[in-house]
């Protein structure tokens, strides 16, 4: 029988029905089969199961072990649904074994239904309340299910609850989406009894303190494992690597990580992810090169963050390099992979590739419709961004409230009044309009259309004000010039008790930069670190510089750049560059221009304001010069364009363009708004909202 049970044992291993033929036919011959069912039971193991059927209907007398064996036979090939329908015609009495099978299909499908059926069953032959075994599995298919409440009602049936059981119960909670449920009742019913947890029941806590972000009791549970010498199990100290990258401890992960001996892909996985999201992208793309070289080969899950890496660090070689490892891997179109394939593809200006990649994938999510719109609007292509929300509707696919706002920053972009109408009227219809995020962008939306009065109103009429809305509304009203009134808004939030953070300071400096309001931006600029604490950064000081420069207090702006430290952007130089024209410094603007075209010498905008500045000084051989400069390194001025909305189309006009339609467009526009004027009636509507933008600096 020795010889005999190894063979069994290698045909279930095997799992291929020729195997199991072979075995089965021999058995046969034999008269093994039915006269041993544990013999029996190893070949319905090894058969797929529509022949462990047909094998298990010829028998005339089964046992529950064999009923169990064809039961598995049904799990391992994922037919919950079966297994489920094949219990009333097992023709044997279930027993301990038998429950946790089909309690396990319930809770796969999941079927709460049919689990209280096969709960009722247990209760009636006493196994739910003296099996501990089968109460588990109980506990498990209730959780499962999402039904916690089911799940302790079953755990207190049991007179005498084993650690199993405990943690059946503390995985529930955690596994639903209630992290604080499952710590309180893991310190009240297993901490504070004195239960010796299973390394299972502490990665289900350690994940519950990561759900909540929960530091401190992560810490506490990390001293727990080093008291009692637990650290040895690899998948405990992938759940306590993975709580230290969700609450962002960086130092503590890396710590952690350098000290695991045997890592396996879930921890460099993890390790990947917590650079990626300190913003530490080589540090992520280095681990993943050492990662490779000790052999362990990356999942799906490695990939999508180091996919995540390589759009941070814009490094797309890297990027194709990791694409062609996903069609190796054959996961390129899986829905995780190929979103991070497009996003980064987006977010290193090829979006060509991102688009094919998008149209060949099978299957699209909503973060994956997402990341084609935002993508598209990161490389100046609003209108297409719209149109492939279009598709996405025509396709069936409701988007979310990211989603949204990122429709709302594409139509801002393009700047069409009537379209930012029209999604405000389907953001109401959809639910999504009172969602403060959502509102934002609404607000932002109006106001980059020139539509400040309907901003306000999204701003009014939201009941829950955040800093972003505050912040929203105040740099609204800077870019309509209305700087009095963005500082008295700025007032008004600091009464309404909401701390400003980094970006309402830089729409209020800007707002105060835009009106001339130096006095007020200046006690705005000294309230950052001396009363809210925070420190600011190179927007802000760029803010004061343009703001002194506009102002003409020109030795105040030098002031800011010398605080700088030497840390000065190109941006920054330009905006005293700018003020030193409108003074018409010309010799503090020479010494400007080359700290500035130091910085960024290709930048032909830069060139473009230094000449009209010697130009208007009439010293025409520096302009000469200035022009030279251009031409020795074979910069191009691109060309600046408007555009203007017509009947809900948008046209736009390069400069110096003479197009026939053009100049009928403007010819029509230019009588219809003097019939308006007269008060007479027009063929078609103008609307009122221009969005202009130049490409250079003049």
């Amino acid at each position: 029988m020795g010889p005999l049970r190894k063979l069994l044992e290698a045909a279930t291993a095997a799992s291929t029905p020729l195997a199991a033929a072979h075995l089965h036919a021999y058995l046969l011959r034999s008269g093994l089969l039915h006269s041993s069912h544990h013999l029996t039971a190893r070949v319905l193991d090894s058969y797929a199961p529509r022949f462990a059927r047909d094998l298990f209907d010829e028998i005339p007398c089964p046992t529950p072990r064999l009923a169990n064996a064809l039961l598995r036979a049904h799990l391992r090939a994922r037919q919950w649904r079966a297994a489920i329908l094949l219990a009333p015609r097992l023709r044997v009495r279930p027993d301990g074994f038998t429950f946790p099978l089909l309690l396990r299909a319930c809770a796969m499908l999941p079927s709460l239904a049919h689990g209280r059926a096969v709960h009722a069953v247990a209760v009636r032959s006493c196994a739910a309340s003296e099996d501990a075994f089968v109460a588990a599995a109980v506990v498990q298919m209730y959780a499962r299910c999402g039904d916690m409440v089911g799940a302790l009602n079953a755990h207190r049936a049991l007179e005498k609850p084993d650690v199993v059981l405990w943690t059946s119960v503390v995985t529930g909670y955690e596994q639903n989406g209630l992290p604080m449920e499952a710590m309180e009742f893991f310190a009240r019913n297993m901490v504070a009894q004195g239960v010796v947890p299973t390394p299972v029941t502490l990665v289900s806590v350690i994940s519950a303190a990561a759900q909540l972000g929960d530091a401190r009791n992560g810490l506490a549970l990390h001293a727990y494992l080093v008291r009692n010498n637990l650290g040895y199990n690899l998948a405990l100290v992938n759940a306590l690597l993975g709580f230290y990258v969700k609450v962002g401890d960086i130092q503590a992960a890396r710590r952690l990580f350098e000290g695991i001996s045997d890592r396996d892909v879930v921890t460099w996985s993890s390790m990947i992810k917590g650079c990626v999201q300190s913003g530490d992208a080589h540090e992520a793309l280095r681990v993943y090169r050492e990662m490779v070289q000790v052999g362990i080969q990356p999942n799906s899950v490695t990939l999508v963050s180091v996919l995540q890496a390589c759009a941070l660090a814009g490094d797309v070689e890297e990027g194709r390099s990791i694409h062609h490892k996903s069609v190796d891997m054959g996961c390129q179109l899986e829905v995780g992979v190929a979103t991070a394939l497009v996003d980064m593809y987006m977010k290193c200006s090829c979006h060509k590739e991102a688009m094919c990649l998008f149209h060949r994938m099978p299957k699209k999510d909503v973060v994956a419709w997402a990341a084609v719109i935002s993508g598209l609007t990161q490389n100046g292509l609003s209108d297409e961004s719209i149109q492939v929300f279009k598709w996405m509707l025509l396709d069936d696919h409701a988007p979310d409230a990211v989603t949204m706002v990122k429709v709302l920053t594409a139509c801002s972009e393009s700047g069409v009044a009537r379209q930012a109408i029209c999604l405000h009227g389907y953001l109401v219809r959809s639910g999504f309009d009172n969602k403060v995020f959502v509102a934002a962008a609404l607000l932002d939306l109006y106001s980059k259309c020139g539509n400040l009065d309907s901003a306000i109103s999204v701003f009014q009429s939201t009941t829950e004000k955040d800093v972003v809305l505050w912040s929203s509304m105040i740099a609204g009203y800077g870019a309509h010039g209305l700087g009095q009134e963005a500082v008295a808004l700025y007032q008004r939030m600091i009464s309404s008790s909401v701390k400003p953070n980094i970006v309402t300071f830089l729409s209020v400096l800007s707002a105060c930069s835009h009106s001339g309001l130096v006095q007020e931006g200046r006690q705005i600029f000294d309230t950052m670190t001396q009363v809210y604490g925070v420190m600011p950064n190179l927007e802000h000081q760029t803010a004061m510089v343009d703001l002194f420069g506009r102002a003409g207090e020109l030795q105040e702006a030098i002031r800011v750049i010398h605080e700088m430290d030497g840390r000065a952007s190109a941006h920054t130089w330009c905006a005293l560059l700018a003020a030193c024209r409108e003074q018409n410094s010309t010799e503090m603007s020479e010494a400007v221009a080359h700290n500035l075209l130091k910085l960024d010498p290709d930048h032909i905008g830069y060139y473009n304001l230094l000449t009209n500045i010697y130009a208007f000084d009439e010293k025409w051989e520096s302009v000469k010069e200035t022009r030279d400069m251009v031409r020795g390194r074979g910069l191009h001025k691109v060309p600046g364009y408007s555009a203007v909305e017509v009947n809900n189309v948008v046209h736009r006009f390069t400069a110096g363009e003479r197009s026939h339609q053009d100049q009928e467009i403007i010819s029509t526009l230019l009588c219809d708004l003097s019939r308006k004027l007269r008060g007479e009636d027009c063929s078609f509507q103008v609307d009122t909202g221009l969005a202009f933008e130049d490409s250079a600096l003049y």
